[in-house]
């Protein structure tokens, strides 16, 4: 009993050896290198980036959400659906961002299309941005003093117009540009639902004039289109006949504007095809 106790003390104390011996080693980091959790990501320092790469246009998992030109290269029917729920976002000189998310389009179908700036296939400086690739601007003026802006499509002469917006990011900046730019009862405070309610006051809220015309929304640095978040169920989607076209006959009463159901922030609401569009 005495040898076997002697023994198993003399293995003891070489293996507290062992240990004190490997606890004074240089420190090396390799020993103790563990793979990141991925629950909680590692983020570096930024990078200088260009706008395709810039971390505003990047989901936390590194995907971009800015939409390109794969995203405007449609007709302009299924582009005007398209655009419902996205985000237009808008960096203003000063890098305060402004966003909206878009409930109200209309389609512009092109040569054939009487309510078109392209109708019969006319071309001139002041429509070129509806015959250029597709996603870029289309800004007119409209009573002298007004905005409009349209992204073309496929198609010559094919665009969709943004009609309306609902305000997300910057609300009181764009109160301040509205107040700034729209006419007559400038003193009476904006409600959130009147900012963006309408084609020409989007363009107001954003601070989009001619300036922006020709633009390409796929890659300008003051303006783009993201991806809206994701919703529990597509949003109901009311085809109905665009507004202030009268004069183009029976393109006047074509389905070609689109609107979320129950959006308060669309410019006009139109009951008949919203019965229509339930049944």
């Amino acid at each position: 009993m005495p040898a076997r106790s002697g023994a198993q003390f003399s293995r003891r104390m070489g293996q507290k050896k062992q240990r004190l011996a490997k606890a004074e080693q240089p420190y090396s980091p390799s020993d103790t290198a563990q793979a990141p959790c991925p629950k909680e990501p590692c983020l570096g320092p930024p990078t200088t980036l260009g706008p395709y790469r810039s971390v505003y246009f990047s989901s936390p998992k590194g995907h971009l959400t800015r939409l390109g030109l794969e995203f405007f290269d449609q007709p302009a029917v299924p582009l005007a659906r398209a655009f419902l729920g996205q985000v237009l976002v808008r960096r203003l000189p000063n890098g305060t961002e402004l966003r909206g998310r878009i409930v109200e389009t209309e389609a512009y179908l092109g040569p054939e299309d009487e309510a078109a700036h392209s109708r019969g296939g006319r071309q001139t400086p002041r429509n070129r941005g509806m015959f250029m690739k597709p996603g870029t601007l289309y800004v007119y003026i409209i009573y002298g003093m007004y905005f409009c802006m349209n992204i073309s499509s496929q198609g010559d002469g094919a665009c969709v117009l943004l009609r309306a917006l609902e305000p997300l990011e910057g609300l009181e900046t764009m109160r301040q540009l509205r107040s700034t730019l729209r006419k007559g009862t400038a003193s009476r405070v904006l409600k959130d639902r009147e900012l963006c309610s309408g084609p020409s006051k989007l363009c107001q809220a954003l601070a989009i004039n001619k300036s922006f015309d020709q633009r390409d929304l796929a890659q300008d640095e003051a303006i783009w289109l993201e991806h809206g978040p994701l919703e529990p169920s597509e949003p109901a989607v009311v085809t109905a006949a665009r507004v202030g076209i009268g004069y183009a006959g029976e393109w006047a009463q074509k389905p070609l504007r689109f609107y979320i159901r129950g959006s308060p922030w669309v410019s006009v609401v139109d009951r008949v095809a919203e019965q229509n569009t339930q049944a």
